[in-house]
């Protein structure tokens, strides 16, 4: 996975230069603070993707619950009055039940992971819309929430950026660091602990792995919990930083962000294979071709192009690396039988 990171971090070095040659605001201290937010926001649940497609699931409610989790976060503080601490823990209670149900739905009725999710996807959105009777969910004239703004959306000085002859702070917004954070712990998760390995060994082989003493119900249903605990969260986030909520669309496609950035961080669609940071590259590199297409003045419908595209291409190259792999497999063992005889 080392070589797939590097490789990829080569990437967006290289179409990063490109995109400031063509456009030099691209490294402009403004715009690079908003990419670095559009990342956190989207990094954080494309982290929780990850761990659903290595256990060769998916998870395709992840817009539908954004949107469903958000307009009842908004209307929590907002018009019921509860304390946002609380609010925050509801919501992410919330996301742990969805992610629940869904990891019982592929292990006990051994439901197909795409029938469930896409059934969540349709069900969750549905819900968002009743619940405000399908109207914009927002806060109130006049209502804020210091704290929490700050802490959700505010912006820390983090270092200083020559631009001709003057130094300009760079502010790091508040959701890239969580999910660097987020990264870091999630990262010990998957590649240091037990349940990591046991994750691995699910996705490359369940029946393998059950046989071999690991509990493969257990490991995918905490798969999906913690993907929906994840989205829970960066419901929240996108609820402050969008602070008003059309529940018709507001995370449409999400899904597909997602799975972008873990296929793009080496995540393969088969299950077993894959990479935190990987997925944290990969989400940096969507929204630098995102950021592209904005600073070339390229039709914003041609975003959805884009995120196909480089979907295509992902699942092109892990399909032509397995088998790269496979053939390799093959020489090594008729060499190790020639030389044997």
């Amino acid at each position: 996975m080392l070589k797939k990171d590097i490789g990829l971090l080569v990437l967006i070095i290289v179409v990063g230069a490109v995109v400031a040659i063509i456009n030099p605001r691209f490294l402009s201290p403004i715009n690079i603070a908003n990419t670095a937010n559009l990342v956190g926001l989207f990094g954080i649940f494309a982290i929780g993707q990850g761990f659903v497609i290595i256990t060769g699931g998916i998870e395709l409610s992840v817009g539908s619950v954004i949107a469903l989790l958000g307009v009842i976060f908004i209307d929590l503080i907002a018009n019921q009055g509860v304390p946002w601490p609380v609010a925050i823990l509801l919501v992410i209670i919330i996301g742990f039940v969805i992610g629940l149900i869904h990891g019982l739905l592929v292990t006990r009725l051994k439901l197909q992971p795409f029938v469930v999710t896409l059934c969540g996807l349709l069900i969750y959105r549905g819900i968002a819309r009743f619940y405000t009777h399908d109207a914009t969910a927002g806060f109130p004239f006049g209502v804020n929430f210091p704290t929490l703004e700050w802490l959700l959306t505010g912006r820390t000085d983090f270092l200083a950026l020559a631009t001709g002859d003057s130094l300009h702070s760079l502010p790091l917004p508040h959701s890239f660091v969580f999910m660097l954070a987020l990264a870091v712990v999630m990262w010990f998760v998957l590649h240091r602990s037990v349940f990591g390995r046991h994750l691995y060994a699910v996705g490359k082989n369940e029946e393998a792995a059950r046989y071999s003493g690991i509990r493969t119900t257990r490991v995918i249903v905490s798969a999906y919990i913690i993907c929906a605990v994840l989205t829970a969260i960066a419901a929240i986030f996108f609820a402050m930083y969008t602070r008003s909520i059309l529940p018709s669309g507001h995370g449409n496609f999400y899904e597909l962000y997602a799975i972008a950035a873990a296929v793009l961080g080496g995540f393969s669609l088969r299950g077993g294979e894959g990479s935190i940071v990987g997925v944290v590259l990969g989400a940096i590199l969507l929204q630098i071709l995102q950021n592209l297409v904005n600073l070339l003045g390229i039709p914003s419908s041609l975003n959805f192009a884009v995120m196909g595209t480089v979907i295509l291409i992902g699942a092109i190259a892990d399909q032509q690396f397995a088998r790269f792999r496979e053939q390799r497999g093959r020489m090594r063992s008729r060499v190790s039988e020639t030389a044997d005889g």
